[in-house]
């Protein structure tokens, strides 16, 4: 089989996305003054969701990070509240698809942690999780929430393992142990039947997530694979990756043939990776580089050539993580079909980035809005666990994108015990997670003991007391 190489010139085409375009909030519009972090991991550091906006900051101590009502724009002042329960630098924060004001967030001090946003935002800092887990012996890179199923979380750790998270009951109910090495990215299809994961084993495979098994592998010698999406029904793969001229490269793959990828596309020389995003509703794919200023946009069909370059939006400042609003969250009377929150990090700038279709008309337009995966979940944690697999709820952006979801998180009462999973026991032999924590835990211990030994001094003063009181006892004569 041929690998395509695609052209760089764009072929017209009768598509009603042709002439998308890219239109930035005015700067009132933006949310200025903002400690972006400046960790290096290669991560968005930002979520957005119809409520709220959260962006990891940088922090001396431990790591935090900013939650924001969308509404309130413009400067945010030094001493905004902030979440900074973690005792390590904080690596990926994602909201929950149906509940939301429920984060997870995830830290080289090896926790996951469930935080519940108050109404209105933050106005104290926040330091106690709803739920925290631990089951990773080293910092975890990565969350992602199972897109059909509610309270499923899924967690991937520098120990090389993938931990799905029960929320209901706080423990975590499976383990995949497939990678060889750590895993950088992870991507659902629609149903969550299916996981992929790209490693930096140099592997792409594409997992079923309840039992770990490995459906398909592809070994990437000559696309080092680096991130990797489902696009949507269509059965297939997106990858971006660095070519063995380093190069940045996009590749397609069927996810039940990774012997070879469909067709790859050189981007261009520059060294940033390529974030990719992928929206079901329009089939339009979205690569964004770290660092760049620009974001491509392509059209993806089942049939050859599969991708249609459409257009470029171009800026002078330079991303280092976006953060996509869900459809729910759109401003359907523009026309809005994507909206991104770019990080500019020199600034302190989060940038609202809104990729407009064309049209004169105000009314409604239903055929660039097909229902879309709304804010109800398909499954029960139980369900899913049990091996049913189903489609996501869909709603209409017509009438229900204003509709809040009503469901409450409820944290499990947990007790202290062991967290076994495929046999084996995560938390057994667990090293300490931070020189900071392990400080505090020594000063702890050493102020426990000293007060054990003050009370053991004390005990044995009473003890003293009492046998000299007894012995006056029988030494008395007695009382006639």
């Amino acid at each position: 089989m041929t690998v395509t190489k695609m052209s760089w010139r764009p072929q017209y085409r009768s598509s009603k996305f042709r002439n998308v375009y890219g239109k930035v909030a005015n700067r009132e519009h933006c949310f200025d003054g903002i400690p972006i972090t400046k960790n290096v991991h290669d991560n968005h550091f930002c979520a957005v969701n119809a409520r709220f906006l959260a962006i990891v900051t940088e922090s001396a101590g431990g790591g935090s990070f900013l939650v924001i009502p969308l509404e309130q724009t413009g400067r945010i002042e030094p001493n905004y509240p902030k979440v900074c329960g973690h005792q390590g630098n904080v690596l990926d924060i994602k909201w929950n698809p149906f509940i939301d004001n429920i984060i997870a967030s995830c830290s080289e001090d090896t926790s996951v942690r469930i935080w519940e946003i108050p109404e209105g935002g933050l106005k104290r800092n926040m330091t106690e999780a709803l739920l925290e887990l631990h089951g990773h012996s080293r910092r975890v890179g990565l969350v992602e929430w199972h897109p059909t199923t509610n309270n499923i979380l899924f967690s991937a750790g520098y120990d090389y393992k993938v931990l799905i998270w029960n929320l209901d009951v706080g423990e975590p109910v499976k383990m995949i142990d497939c990678h060889s090495d750590v895993i950088l990215c992870m991507s659902f299809n629609t149903d969550g039947s299916l996981l992929t994961t790209t490693c930096k084993d140099k592997k792409l495979r594409v997992i079923e997530p309840r039992s770990g098994r490995v459906l398909q592998e592809a070994s990437c010698k000559n696309h080092r694979v680096n991130r990797v999406v489902f696009l949507g029904n269509m059965k297939r793969l997106l990858t971006t990756g660095v070519s063995r001229w380093n190069t940045r490269q996009i590749a397609l793959w069927d996810q039940e043939d990774l012997s070879m990828p469909l067709i790859e596309e050189e981007i261009d020389g520059l060294s940033g990776l390529l974030f990719p995003f992928y929206d079901a509703d329009t089939h339009m794919l979205y690569l964004a580089g770290k660092g760049d200023g620009n974001i491509r946009y392509y059209e993806i069909s089942t049939e050859k050539p599969f991708l249609s370059y459409l257009m470029e939006f171009r800026s002078p400042a330079p991303q280092k993580g976006l953060g996509v609003m869900p459809k729910h969250g759109l401003d359907v009377s523009a026309c809005e079909v994507f909206r991104f929150y770019k990080l500019v990090t020199l600034k302190g700038l989060i940038e609202p980035i809104s990729m407009i279709v064309p049209r004169r008309s105000d009314s409604y337009q239903e055929d660039i809005y097909p229902m879309t995966p709304g804010t109800e979940p398909a499954l029960t944690p139980d369900e899913w666990l049990g091996g049913i697999n189903r489609d996501p709820v869909l709603m209409s952006l017509k009438e229900g994108y204003k509709k809040s979801s009503k469901m409450v998180f409820k944290a499990p009462i947990k007790e202290k015990k062991s967290v076994v999973v495929n046999g084996i026991d995560l938390l057994e032999n667990v090293p300490p997670r931070t020189e900071n924590e392990l400080l505090r835990m020594f000063f702890r211990q050493q102020d426990e003991i000293r007060r054990l030994k003050e009370e053991l001094a004390q005990k044995d003063i009473r003890i003293r007391q009492l046998q000299l009181e007894l012995k006056n006892l029988r030494n008395s004569p007695k009382n006639c």
